[in-house]
């Protein structure tokens, strides 16, 4: 009997574009698939031993995913929104299919949606009066991008890091719109510091709570200090150090993590997105925590 905690990523992938294919795509006028990229940071997720599998963000930085595809918005030096924020068809469906074929029946899939508030904070905001009123559409705009997920992968996980920074009085009613009728697990990554905003972070509805746990230990202390209902996904390696933990660090982690948590634990990944790290160190910190996690859970 295999154990019930999973090990997953949190997003982004790193991988060896071709730029030079890239460009000549770009003056051939010729389309240049990202489906061999993509394969490539699906298998080494699987090689490393992860149990739900991620696209690995390879075609863009992650939230140029979706203003490229969102009405209203363009990308020049930074994102710009010069118009109403519109949802105009599916944003990285194609891409999850694609996996879907891709990966092997024991593997889950988990789709990943840009926060709206993250959107929000992260662009240039040429058309609305004011924040609020933009994050509410980018919202209703993720709804449906959301919801088009549900039928081909297993878990979705929203992704807001800016609410370590500031979380607005709103953030609830802004996940409740994206999360809304969705039946799939539903998880909600937010990197840094969290400490102030946890009363805030377990009211939303979520199933699973994503954080850096490996960065932030003390993290530990201020969780246990509530009680919730959600799950966690624990962060166990350091998405920003290239140092490759030895798998007994990682063992202490998590025994640590375990002893406090118990059952609330379901998953265990990378503190946040390994796009920073090179290839090499990605797979090698992916396979030693899932050694790590075989050794604490079986």
């Amino acid at each position: 009997m295999g154990s019930s905690v999973k090990t997953t990523i949190i997003g982004s992938y790193p991988i060896d574009v071709d730029r030079l294919e890239q460009i000549n795509g770009y003056y051939n006028q010729s389309y240049i698939s990202w489906n061999k990229y993509i394969k490539d940071a699906v298998n080494k997720q699987i090689n490393a031993g992860i149990d739900v599998i991620a696209d690995g963000q390879t075609r863009d930085p992650f939230l140029n995913i979706f203003y490229r595809k969102i009405k209203g918005c363009r990308i020049r030096d930074r994102p710009e929104v010069i118009d109403k924020v519109e949802f105009s068809g599916p944003i990285t469906i194609e891409d999850q299919k694609y996996v879907r074929k891709i990966i092997p029946k024991n593997k889950k899939l988990i789709g990943l949606i840009a926060g709206p508030y993250t959107l929000t904070q992260s662009c240039k905001n040429l058309f609305y009066k004011d924040d609020k009123e933009l994050a509410f559409d980018f919202a209703e705009a993720l709804k449906n991008e959301a919801k088009m997920l549900e039928d081909h992968v297993d878990m979705i996980s929203v992704d807001e890091p800016f609410f370590s920074v500031q979380m607005p009085e709103y953030a609830k009613e802004l996940i409740s719109i994206v999360t809304k009728n969705i039946s799939l697990e539903k998880r909600l990554h937010v990197c840094g510091d969290v400490s102030d905003i946890i009363p805030q972070l377990i009211e939303l509805p979520i199933d699973v709570l994503s954080h850096e746990f490996k960065a932030k230990p003390e993290l530990f202390d201020k969780f246990i200090q509530y009680d919730f209902n959600q799950k966690i996904c624990l962060g166990g390696v350091r998405s920003d150090e290239s140092r490759i933990e030895p798998v007994d660090e990682i063992v202490a982690h998590l025994k640590k993590a375990k002893k406090l948590f118990e059952d609330k634990i379901a998953y265990i990944s990378p503190d946040c997105g390994q796009r920073m790290r090179t290839p090499y160190e990605a797979f090698q910190k992916l396979k030693n925590l899932v050694e790590a996690k075989r050794i604490v859970y079986g």
